[in-house]
């Protein structure tokens, strides 16, 4: 049987955040069999009015931890899980109602394994906001079935045995933003030679609104995370530092035009091209600057045993050493 632990990073998103537990009000699976951890990073005003909203419906615990960003507030909820599995969900997502009863499908198949779901752009009017989720869908999808391995989940979507995730160490917490900690956690996941394993039943709606200036500012952050997952990769395997091939760029241009040419594709291409102008200055920036700690070698993981006395919640030490507001 798999009994979910739902870790949910927040940071001044109320909105955003009633609306994802509205989601789990909705959800088809036993409410008695999951447990909903919502993560406040350091917030000054801080959730609790969202939460007091939903605890007669949902087993909801609120957490708090200095600010230290989304990885290491993720590894925070997991600390504090007392169910088998973990999933990670974001606060502007929302579950549909079948998404834990996919992933328990998914995992039930292949008890092991890292299970990714289907994360679906839920603004549609938005054109910042479509194109971003399309440059995802392209990643996921260029990385998947060289090997017949699913390489890359975002952490909006996932979920595994909660013992496994603190085996392999758990997110690397020197990532202080929602920016390439997932690709890296996913990348030592199959490192370790650990077994992946696609939900397409498992669906999130992503409600993440973009203008051209946050559109930007989010794919310089991609830029500066990739950076880092680049170098952490390298010193775990020894190698230099490497890119993508030119291939992956031409393929990601030519992208937007799989089903024809249209003024919409047209406008996806316009974004693309200014999401890896914004993604090189901030790769750029960040192999300037290097990690906080002035190491550009290999993620310091943490070690993140389950705990045990949930009423010393309040008193977790802090994942990670970063700080950030950016999420």
């Amino acid at each position: 049987m798999s009994d979910f632990s739902v870790v949910i990073p927040t940071y001044r998103r109320n909105a955003q955040l009633n609306a994802c537990l509205e989601g789990f009000s909705r959800l088809n699976y036993p409410k008695d069999r999951f447990e909903i951890i919502v993560v406040d990073d350091g917030c000054p005003e801080g959730p609790e009015p969202v939460l007091s909203r939903w605890r007669n419906q949902l087993d909801a615990k609120l957490i708090r931890q200095a600010n230290a960003g989304p990885a290491a507030a993720r590894n925070h909820g997991a600390r504090c899980a007392r169910f088998t599995h973990l999933a990670f969900i974001d606060d502007d997502c929302v579950p549909e109602r079948e998404w834990l009863a996919g992933l328990r499908s998914a995992l039930d198949a292949a008890p092991g394994d890292l299970v990714g779901g289907r994360t679906l752009n839920a603004l549609i009017d938005n054109t910042f906001s479509s194109a971003s989720q399309e440059l995802v869908t392209y990643l996921t999808d260029y990385f998947d079935g060289r090997d017949g391995r699913t390489r890359l989940f975002t952490s909006n979507n996932m979920a595994l045995r909660a013992d496994r995730f603190h085996a392999v160490g758990g997110f690397d917490a020197r990532f202080p933003r929602a920016a390439g900690e997932d690709r890296e956690f996913c990348d030592r996941w199959v490192s370790h030679q650990r077994g992946t394993t696609f939900a397409p039943n498992a669906v999130v709606m992503h409600a993440h609104a973009l203008t051209l200036t946050t559109f930007w500012r989010q794919h310089f952050e991609y830029g500066r995370g990739a950076a880092s997952f680049r170098r952490a990769r390298a010193t775990r395997q020894g190698t230099s530092v490497r890119v993508e091939p030119l291939r992956f760029y031409l393929q990601l241009l030519k992208f937007p035009f799989n089903d024809g040419v249209t003024i919409e594709a047209l406008r996806t291409a316009a974004l693309v091209v200014l999401s890896q102008m914004a993604n090189a200055v901030g790769f750029v920036s960040s192999r300037r600057d290097g990690l906080k700690d002035g190491k550009a070698g290999a993620p310091r993981l943490e070690t993140l045993p389950p705990v045990r006395n949930l009423d010393d919640v309040e008193q977790l030490p802090v994942m990670g050493d970063r700080t950030s507001r950016t999420h």
